[in-house]
């Protein structure tokens, strides 16, 4: 076992630290770290919260870890905010909003931006919820950035998915029917001691009697105000009530395989392009000014780039 890996199994917070750096940064000895901890997965229930910019997302998580911690469970938070396009920097805001826990050992909050990645998650998310999960957390919080109408990669690793909306936030129709809203096991109306709630949650539950008529699991509707600690008690109860849902109907364990199943295609295809383009680096990709001047197209450049890789013939057409 990477030694690593064996101070994670011990609980060594600064060893977590320093393996979510290794995987962020995809540095050497990443692949065998992530398989060496694998084995040691699998406990903590995997918690996303998604919604548009400004629902109150990080307010509700910070509330949110301080009921867990009065339920004495342990709490790994992942929380992601954008990066900028030009700098390639991000404001790490949730640093600041859940600053009272930083010195609580039951929790481990690590920021990270979304370097490019277009989904709510940056790409090394799931991998730094894993090690968190081997770390030992019974709860890991994954706040997405706030996404729009097709940011769904939180539904790639987490068991239970909560939607944060707030009254006066847009057409509910308008959301629906994008995808984001079809991905919900929960919806948060937060910010409830504003107007506009009845009308908010009339419209929740008619497209719920449309999209989920049938279905084994109705997402409940909850209120909160997070600024003002209300409705959290709530919240968790309505979560606890999926987690158990999840295990008995057998569900969780169909959401892990399809989300393993996705992570083995995105790990290949990231190591391939990482060959690839190491490839072409010591080459000097000499297939640039080709295409520049016109002697070659970026398609067949493209195909070109593939046969080297593999040593024969891709294109078959």
């Amino acid at each position: 076992m990477d030694s690593l890996a064996e101070r994670i199994s011990k609980r060594d917070e600064r060893a977590l630290a320093k393996a979510i750096s290794l995987v962020e940064n995809d540095a050497e000895g990443k692949l065998k770290l992530l398989k060496d901890i694998h084995p040691m997965t699998g406990h903590a229930h995997y918690i996303g919260l998604t919604g548009s910019p400004g629902a109150g997302k990080s307010s509700l998580v910070n509330r949110l870890i301080t009921y867990l911690r009065k339920l004495e469970l342990t709490v790994g938070v992942v929380a992601v905010d954008p990066t900028s396009p030009f700098s390639g920097g991000a404001l790490l805001g949730d640093r600041v909003r859940m600053v009272e826990h930083f010195t609580d050992p039951g929790v481990f909050i690590r920021s990270m931006g979304t370097r490019g990645s277009l989904g709510g998650l940056s790409r090394t998310s799931k991998e730094t919820v894993r090690l968190m999960d081997a770390f030992g957390f019974d709860v890991v919080l994954i706040e997405t950035v706030g996404v729009g109408q097709s940011e769904l990669d939180i539904m790639k690793i987490a068991d239970s998915i909560a939607v944060l909306l707030n009254p006066g936030s847009g057409d509910v129709v308008q959301v629906f029917k994008a995808g984001i809203m079809e991905i919900a096991d929960l919806f948060i109306v937060n910010k409830a001691d504003l107007s506009g709630v009845p009308k908010l949650l009339a419209e929740l539950e008619s497209m719920l009697d449309i999209v989920k008529h049938d279905a084994d699991w109705r997402p409940p509707i909850v209120k909160t105000v997070s600024v003002k600690n209300q409705g959290i008690d709530e919240v968790w109860e309505r979560l606890t009530e999926h987690i158990e849902y999840m295990k008995e109907s057998g569900e969780r364990d169909r959401r892990r395989k399809t989300s393993l199943e996705r992570e083995v295609i995105e790990v290949v295809h990231a190591e391939m392009m990482k060959r690839l383009v190491e490839k072409e680096e010591e080459q000097n990709k000499s297939w640039v000014e080709e295409v520049k001047n016109g002697s070659i197209d970026p398609y067949s450049a493209a195909v070109r780039l593939l046969d080297d890789y593999y040593g024969e013939k891709v294109d078959k057409g």
